[in-house]
């Protein structure tokens, strides 16, 4: 057996507990655990894998397999975890029918942002949670509507299964002799025994809510290890052509089942959602990619650092310019700069510490956010992907739905600099009600004619989660409170108006997920007021609920020098990662999320700013002189 194969062998016996399904479209199925932290916190410089001890006097905070938290009550028929029902105690409208007649497909197309203005936004979801799926304990593989549509026999019996059926009136899958399509339900505290049977239950998320790039390092030391190379401080990776890429995984075939092969492609990441769609695993790869170059430079400018310095201080690194983009350079383009500043966001020209972090609040996500607010972006998404050349001529263009779970286009050719390039250079979907065909009727695939529905899938999930409704978070957020289906055209075009209340018995029953998305944009916002709300919330208490958040200079054992947070400031960018961490990338625009025009022209690599990494150099120890001599 060959050095990788051993190290194969030994990644794919500790990742056992990563494990996906691919029938659904985020969720673990390794069965989560009620986290218990016995050992007192110490301060240490680096941020723990696994969340624990960012907050000193609440070591669990913003920790693997945490409940959600919710911004209202829960909305569960029975108060405790059972399935939402109408407010006249009725079933609330099929979400499928609602995908159908409010989220339609049509092609409105964006004039400013950007393709990786939407795809950039699930790297910033898949850092922040991902939903807990089945327990294997209860059952080994839930299957509610099986792999050709139809109805299985546990789908009204398992306490998981709520599928979705396809209504009687969907010309596309009633011709296909389709009958549902699978829906499981997230494991919740009440599945693993963190609640008794009377208590609310809460769906889990297994993942860290920090900005701390878990979706790249992993969400426990032991994942961390196993894709690190054990040298230099770098990230595990291969070459093949010349380059290098993420190892590849040990089972192809359940890890990403779109391929055709098991030769083709199949990466080991930090994020079991990493081979989801390809222009997803180019960002992954791009991410990977710049903690190795930081790496490099750090071990070349601090020879006598080993090889665990090295590494902590390149990730370090790496999380405080992904921090710096996402909220200077990403979240104000969806939230609106000045709605961020009001709320105390972000510091605009500041060259001193925000020293904002607060021990009280915590970082953990509201499934509001989650499993509705953030969500809305999927409408962004654009069913074809246009690969783009180094001179931004269209190389060709691939149909998303072909390569789920099925990332071998990034080294065909110059398949991956050509599809950053193209996420760039493509403009996405408007920020709006309409939906594309290829994740409304072909979600996940495969070899089948027809896959899955994204929207239908997100109503039905907030629903699992019993989220409050529109009109609960409208009050909530202290906005006007609509008492009848006329008061909502103050908010919405009176054509969805009409359409909700065809779809809902009464205004109390519209779902969060459904209100949301049709409200007239906040002002500077890609969203409306009530997403807004939620969305601004969210990213204050992640930003001052860490410790270790990038601005922050109250601990000096864990903050940056100022020379380097300005460096850090001024020289990490979006396009900066792109050009650094393509292959032959030479020519980017200075703002990455935004379309190449005149007022933002393509220029040199170059010429944009850089973080000065010189900044981190350290004169060697006297003693460490004296050892070499």
């Amino acid at each position: 057996m060959t050095p990788i194969q051993t190290k194969l062998l030994s990644v794919n016996n500790v990742l056992k507990s990563y494990d996906t399904d691919s029938e659904k479209e985020n969720e673990l199925t390794s069965a989560p655990i009620c986290t218990a932290y016995q050992s007192n916190c110490t301060k240490t410089r680096y941020r723990s894998y696994d969340g624990s001890c960012n907050n000193l006097a609440n070591p669990t905070w913003g920790t693997p397999n945490n409940p959600y938290e919710n911004m209202v009550q829960s909305n569960y028929a029975d108060g405790v975890n059972s399935w939402p029902t109408a407010s006249d105690g009725g079933s609330l409208p099929n979400t499928r029918d609602i995908s159908i007649k409010i989220f339609i497909p049509k092609l409105e197309i964006e004039h400013k942002w950007n393709l990786n203005t939407q795809q950039w936004g699930q790297i910033v979801a898949h850092d922040l949670s991902l939903t807990a799926g089945p327990d294997k304990a209860k059952l080994e593989r839930p299957v509610c509507c099986d792999d050709n549509g139809h109805i299985a026999p546990d789908a009204s019996t398992h306490p998981l299964c709520h599928h979705i059926p396809i209504p009687p009136d969907d010309d596309f899958h009633v011709p296909e002799g389709k009958q549902c399509m699978n829906f499981i339900r997230t494991t919740s505290t009440k599945d693993i025994n963190c609640t008794g049977p009377n208590d609310l239950a809460s769906p889990l998320s297994v993942v860290t809510s920090y900005m701390d790039l878990s979706l790249t390092y992993g969400n426990d030391e032991r994942h961390a290890k196993a894709i690190r190379e054990g040298s230099g401080g770098r990230m595990w990776t291969t070459v093949r052509n010349g380059y290098e890429w993420p190892p590849q995984t040990g089972n192809i075939k359940k890890d990403c089942i779109g391929v055709h092969s098991t030769d083709e492609p199949c990466y080991l990441l930090g994020d079991t959602r990493g081979n989801q769609s390809p222009q997803l695993t180019a960002l992954h790869i791009i991410l990977v990619n710049e903690h190795n170059r930081i790496a490099d430079a750090l071990s070349t400018l601090n020879p006598h650092w080993d090889d665990e310095k090295i590494y902590q201080e390149a990730r370090r690194i790496a999380i405080a310019e992904t921090q710096h983009i996402n909220y200077y350079e990403y979240l104000i383009i969806l939230l609106g700069k000045n709605n961020m500043i009001n709320k105390k966001l972000i510091y605009p020209q500041h060259k001193d510490y925000v020293n904002d972090y607060n021990p009280n609040v915590s970082a953990a996500i509201y499934k509001e956010y989650a499993s509705a607010a953030f969500r809305h972006f999927h409408t962004m998404i654009r069913g074809y992907l246009n690969l783009i050349t180094e001179d931004r001529i269209l190389a060709r263009s691939v149909r998303l739905s072909d390569w789920f779970n099925r990332p071998a286009l990034l080294e065909k050719g110059d398949g991956f600099d050509d599809l950053v390039r193209g996420l760039s250079y493509q403009a996405a979907d408007k920020s709006d009600e309409y939906w594309d065909f290829e994740v409304t009727r072909f979600l996940f695939k495969g070899n089948h004619s027809s896959g899955g529905d994204l929207r239908a899938l997100d109503i039905q999930r907030g629903r699992d989660h019993g989220l409050g409704t529109y009109v609960q978070l409208r009050a909530h957020c202290d906005l006007s409170v609509p008492d009848t289906f006329k008061d909502l055209k103050e908010y919405m075009s009176k054509e969805n108006v009409q359409k909700l209340k065809e779809l809902y018995e009464s205004i109390e029953d519209i779902d969060l997920v459904v209100g949301g998305s049709l409200e007239k944009h906040a002002p500077g916002a890609l969203v409306g007021p009530t997403f807004l709300c939620i969305l601004l919330q969210q990213f204050l208490n992640v930003r001052i609920g860490d410790r270790y958040f990038y601005e922050n200079g109250k601990d000096q054992d864990i903050a940056f020098t100022l020379p380097q947070l300005n460096s850090i400031r001024n020289g990490a960018s979006m396009a900066r990662l792109l050009c650094d961490n393509g292959h032959k990338i030479t020519w980017m625009q200075r703002r990455a999320f935004e379309l190449v025009s005149d007022e933002n022209p393509l220029v040199r690599c170059d010429e944009l700013p850089a973080v000065n990494l010189t900044l981190w150099q350290e004169s060697v120890p006297e003693e460490k002189v004296v050892e070499t001599q």
